[in-house]
């Protein structure tokens, strides 16, 4: 139903993933030009409004990864165009990238997260005083970074401080979480069904940016070493951690399994990297969904996330001059 449409695929952006967000869009673009698709890629900065009007595409496939693309900026300006666009909404895609505010929506919703505190710029006079009896190791984390940018392990105090400098230079706010030693596990979601679980091997401390994104510097298990029900419980979590976030198409769940066997939420990232090292093509290739077919998939379920704008991108011009109609009388 998206043969007739001209399909722009976000890439760039003006985060610190950049340049995995270029990566990951030239993949897309080649998969759907395979596909028989009308694609043109739409290479932005801090100019996406100027890009999109320009364009004139029918659909946006976002490849943007980090602040600004995934954090519901665009997601909210593509709201504004009335451009169906892939991933999830403003909502989700704000909350995912907060990683403070996504906690706090795994505890209410019951969901094991490391335990963590928040940190701003004007209290580090105070750190040794807020610190105190929480502990080490601990993580440092940007509060909206994404990739592992600017994350480090603390063992100490003058680490502590020298990770929250790092941290700090990227956001006025941080998030300092509970080490938890274990596997690190990540979870693929799409449109609703848990595609597998990765365990991941890095050579590093931890799966940091390297890591990530060289060839190499991590080993994958895919499946997850984990026993068949402890499995299934990673399976559930990452899925309940989707739901309640209000995540919808692709989305990539990390998570800890501690050396005592309990599992642990650590962030959602609701556009995952597509380049040829990333984890959601591994798992979905693992599940019978090939690259192609995955990128097809997260295609055909773009839509718009509005209230009153919920429908697939199928409607044609008049189909939504009656949804419209419908909105501006209700």
């Amino acid at each position: 139903m998206l043969r007739d449409k001209m399909i722009g695929i976000l890439m760039g952006g003006v985060s610190a993933e950049r340049e995995i967000s270029l990566a990951s869009g030239e993949a897309v673009y080649k998969a759907l030009c395979k596909r028989g698709y009308n694609v043109q890629r739409l290479l932005v900065d801090n100019d996406v409004d100027e890009v999109l009007r320009q364009a004139e595409v029918g659909v946006v496939f976002n490849a943007l990864h980090g602040r600004y693309g995934e954090d519901g900026c665009v997601q909210g300006l593509l709201e504004l165009r009335g451009i169906p666009y892939t991933g999830s909404g403003v909502l989700a895609s704000a909350l995912a990238m907060n990683k403070f505010k996504a906690k706090d929506l795994f505890r209410l919703y019951n969901l094991p997260t490391p335990p963590y505190y928040v940190l701003r710029r004007e209290q580090m006079l105070d750190l040794g005083e807020i610190h105190d009896a929480f502990g080490f190791p601990v993580v440092v984390k940007p509060a909206g970074e994404g990739s592992s940018v600017g994350v480090s392990i603390a063992r100490d105090m003058r680490e502590l401080r020298r990770a929250c400098g790092k941290a700090f230079s990227l956001d006025q706010t941080i998030l300092v979480e509970r080490y938890i030693p274990g596997q690190e596990v990540h979870v693929g979601i799409l449109n609703g069904r848990a595609l597998g679980a990765i365990g991941i091997i890095p050579h590093n401390d931890f799966f940091d940016y390297e890591s990530k994104y060289t060839a190499g510097h991590a080993h994958f298990q895919m499946p997850a070493r984990l026993s068949p029900q402890r499995y299934r419980g990673v399976l559930n979590q990452a899925l309940r951690a989707h739901e309640a976030l209000g995540c919808t198409g692709a989305t990539r769940v990390d998570m800890i399994v501690s050396d005592l066997g309990n599992e642990y939420i650590l962030e959602i990232n609701t556009l995952p990297g597509l380049t040829a090292q990333s984890v959601l093509p591994r798992i979905a290739s693992h599940a019978g969904v090939g690259y192609e077919d995955l990128v097809v998939e997260v295609l055909e379920n773009a839509k718009l996330h509005t209230a009153v704008r919920t429908s697939v991108v199928s409607l044609d011009p008049e189909e939504k001059n009656v949804t419209n109609e419908r909105a501006a009388s209700a």
